[in-house]
């Protein structure tokens, strides 16, 4: 690793944050249901993608405020992001919807693509793309630190998730760690 790359960590975390960013796809397909596997198995798959990286992110949010995982940030200057979740729901929901489940070829090939969905939201560090948090109020910014003159600041991007409409420049956060570079500002 050079050292202009940055290592996320939290990787079990991240996984659990991409996989909960895709559970409406599941609650999609167990509405709609298919031809192939039987309801009780299809059902409790369906179910388990919904619920348990829910819970672990919803385990993850309450760790890190047990633990006091805060950081202070401060802001160089912020991007709205709410263009994000539009591309997801248009990328990811609607051509899966449409998803034939009628062979077990199609079926294998449906989580393939969502395989490399996965693997793509792990590499490109979208793991903060939650349709759950846009349910209650809150935004996506990304922020570019402040350009101090310091040379261990301003090189990373974080993403922060806040139920704020507007993140000022200079401003100071104390926010929540869910992972390296994502944050989360809660109303205490």
């Amino acid at each position: 690793m050079t050292k202009n790359e940055h290592d996320e960590g939290l990787k079990l975390a991240r996984l659990f944050m991409v996989l909960s960013s895709i559970s409406p796809l599941f609650v999609i397909w167990a509405i709609k249901g298919n031809s192939l596997i039987a309801d009780s198995y299809f059902l409790a798959f369906c179910g388990f993608m919904v619920i348990i990286p829910n819970a672990f992110l919803w385990w993850r949010i309450r760790t890190a405020r047990k633990l006091h995982e805060k950081r202070t940030i401060v802001v160089g200057t912020a991007e709205d992001h709410r263009d994000h979740l539009l591309v997801y729901l248009f990328t990811l929901l609607l051509p899966f919807y449409s998803a034939d489940f009628s062979t077990w070829r199609d079926f294998l090939s449906v989580l393939t693509a969502i395989g490399f969905i996965v693997f793509i939201f792990w590499h490109l560090n979208l793991h903060y793309m939650n349709i759950l948090f846009s349910l209650k109020g809150y935004r996506i910014f990304t922020l570019y630190p402040s350009l101090d003159g310091n040379p261990l600041t301003g090189k990373n991007t974080f993403v922060l998730i806040t139920p704020r409409v507007a993140v000022n420049n200079g401003e100071q956060l104390v926010v929540y760690r869910l992972s390296d570079t994502v944050f989360l500002e809660m109303d205490e």
